[in-house]
């Protein structure tokens, strides 16, 4: 029993790594465009995201029979799926606009603040509930990423400008605000309804919001950009590497949580940094392999032992399903509402489908 468990402690931290190395190609292909030909926009990079999973997932929506029609869906929760297209955007716009007026070691460090937020909202809203190991773990992992930062003053890699620090520290911190939020929305779905429709609704109206934002915002920059085919491979493999983030992100979520997910985020500036010592010729500091254990050892301990979800199993049940009837439990006694500890991070067997109204 301890090796299955130490084995699905891997396998989650592993999961974790690969979301991680998403990211790193997310930022490489990024770094190349904007620096290297000037291509700044950040608005159609995500548009072409969102086209893909418009393609994949809406359609898929779309030829589906009953409830989950993507009409049916529309009916019923379009306004909830709007607002969240839109906070997915904003989130990863205010993140990149950052850049242009704070430094890089601000923006590692407040980006954390997204860890507290995820905290908060799955305990308030998903009754998640944390033991003394998890906040340890969450301790080593941003203090790995406090002794990452230093490093990059130390070897005095890329500061950036921060002209104006104030106003990118608040970009970021309303950035890693809507992150959290966008990535327990998420869980919630994925965890009641489904990953194709979360999916095909943030592609549906991720494309609509970032198709207007980008004719407003963008279009000029857009039309600076010296188009040739080293320039498409690279907006290819940026597109490719998000499109690969935003189909496996919920895979994770939904065997891990949104909090342990975004704790292996941490990592993805090393890895960043580790191909740049390549790439880019960056200085090396023994802190960043420091830093890049700190991070895993704290992954490990969050991961370790399973959270709980602090409600009566009745309460469950009618919140997959509210519209559902009633099932009447088999006892005469009266049942007292009770704490079920529930790993978020395995399934015994699989649920049937529930379809909700």
């Amino acid at each position: 029993m301890k090796m299955a468990n130490r084995m699905e402690m891997l396998i989650s931290v592993a999961l974790g790594q690969v979301l991680s190395l998403l990211i790193c190609g997310i930022g490489l292909t990024s770094k190349y465009l904007s620096e290297d030909f000037h291509a700044n926009t950040p608005v159609f990079q995500s548009f072409l995201n969102y086209i893909l999973l418009f393609l994949v997932y809406t359609t898929t929506l779309a030829v589906r029979q009953g409830e989950e029609n993507l009409l049916a869906i529309l009916r019923r929760r379009w306004w909830k799926y709007m607002i969240l297209g839109l906070i997915d955007l904003e989130a990863n716009y205010l993140v990149v606009k950052a850049y242009q007026y704070t430094t890089l070691t601000s923006i590692q460090l407040l980006d954390c603040f997204v860890i507290p937020v995820v905290i908060l909202l799955s305990w308030f809203f998903l009754l998640i509930r944390y033991k003394a190991v998890h906040f340890l773990g969450i301790f080593v992992c941003i203090l790995g990423m406090g002794c990452m930062a230093g490093a990059d003053v130390l070897v005095g890699r890329h500061q950036g400008a921060g002209e104006n620090k104030l106003v990118g520290d608040l970009l970021v911190l309303g950035g890693a605000t809507l992150y959290g939020i966008s990535n327990v929305w998420e869980e919630y779905i994925i965890r009641t309804l489904s990953r194709v429709e979360f999916l095909g609704m943030i592609g549906l109206f991720g494309a609509f919001f970032s198709g207007i934002q980008l004719a407003i915002m963008e279009h000029k920059e857009l039309l600076k950009v010296p188009w040739d085919w080293q320039i498409g491979l690279l907006y290819v493999g940026f597109s490719a590497c998000m499109f690969g983030l935003y189909s496996f992100m919920p895979v994770v979520i939904k065997k891990t949580s949104a909090t342990s997910v975004n704790l292996s985020l941490l990592t993805a500036d090393l890895y960043s940094l580790f191909c740049g010592l390549f790439l880019f010729h960056y200085k090396f500091s023994g802190l960043y392999l420091l830093s890049f254990f700190t991070i895993l050892i704290g992954l490990v301990l969050y991961s370790s032992t399973s959270t709980y979800i602090a409600q009566d199993p009745r309460v469950y049940k009618q919140f997959r399903n509210p519209s559902g009837p009633v099932v009447d439990l088999p006892t005469t006694a009266q049942v007292e509402p009770s704490v079920t500890y529930t790993s978020l991070g395995q399934e015994t067997e699989e649920e049937p489908h529930v379809r909700v109204a």
